[in-house]
């Protein structure tokens, strides 16, 4: 039974369990590979995609069409979940190490501002990302967010790769013009 994406989220709208069933079962596929190239380990990816689809399931009213497709909503968690899974493996790693063993590092007020500085350019990108179009917006997600080549995303959109090309190139072109605007718009 082939169930449109809308369908599926009326369905998880009303808590109903067959939406989530049918979720998981159109992209727990992608999740599991998306999770395992993050993670890189088998049993910490399934791990990963059964917490990204618990999230979904309590936060299905939070999906917004505008922001991307269903399957780039739920790359999106699924990828969220991987690197945290990742942080909280990095963090166990240090607490592990002997205080008397441990690194000494020293945070300088420059370092304060670089992260300031990143994190207002990530903002930037974000709300550029909105200007483009919804395969536009889902072609870049899967390619620089999602780690995926663009045979892989060809496969996955179901589209031609001079497809993927094509709107990989104009997104790209259309993101510089956005953030160079952007950026003169901030100096005058």
């Amino acid at each position: 039974m082939n169930v449109s994406d809308d369908k599926m989220l009326d369905l998880l709208a009303r808590a109903e369990p067959e939406g989530i069933e049918m979720l998981y079962d159109r992209y727990s596929g992608l999740a599991y590979t998306l999770a395992l190239r993050v993670v890189n380990d088998s049993a910490t990816a399934e791990d990963v995609v059964q917490e990204a689809f618990l999230s979904i399931w309590r936060r299905a009213s939070t999906y917004r069409s505008d922001r991307g497709s269903l399957r780039t909503w739920v790359c999106s968690i699924v990828h969220h979940r991987a690197l945290d899974r990742l942080r909280g493996r990095a963090g166990r790693a240090r607490h592990d190490v002997a205080l008397e063993h441990a690194p000494i590092e020293a945070t300088s007020v420059s370092d304060t501002w670089d992260q300031v500085a990143d994190e207002i350019e990530r903002a930037e990108i974000r709300t550029a990302l909105t200007e483009l179009s919804v395969e536009q917006r889902e072609t870049i997600e899967l390619a620089y967010f999602g780690g995926y080549s663009q045979t892989e995303i060809s496969e996955l959109m179901h589209v031609p790769l001079g497809t993927v090309k094509g709107r990989t190139r104009l997104a790209l072109r259309k993101l510089r013009g956005v953030l160079e605007f952007r950026l003169a718009e901030g100096m005058a």
